[in-house]
């Protein structure tokens, strides 16, 4: 069974996955949460992801602003 870090590891590598499946940087990420109304700076979402710390809220946002509508797990 994964421990909490690897779980987190997991979502970090999962979303960053869909960042470069569609080719959108930290810096555009950030501009497209900003359409959707979520407001986050580039160095806050840098440090989420290297961290793995971020809510499933946050992980649900990013995938909606970079128009993920099919998740592979």
């Amino acid at each position: 069974m994964p421990t909490q870090t690897e779980w987190e590891t997991m979502a970090a590598n999962l979303l960053k996955a869909e960042l470069k499946r569609k080719g959108v940087t930290y810096a555009q990420l950030v501009e497209k949460l900003a359409e959707i109304g979520v407001a986050e700076r580039e160095v806050n979402v840098r440090n989420k992801l290297s961290r793995g710390k971020f809510t499933a809220a946050f992980f649900l946002q990013c995938l909606q602003a970079i128009e993920v509508h099919d998740l592979r797990l």
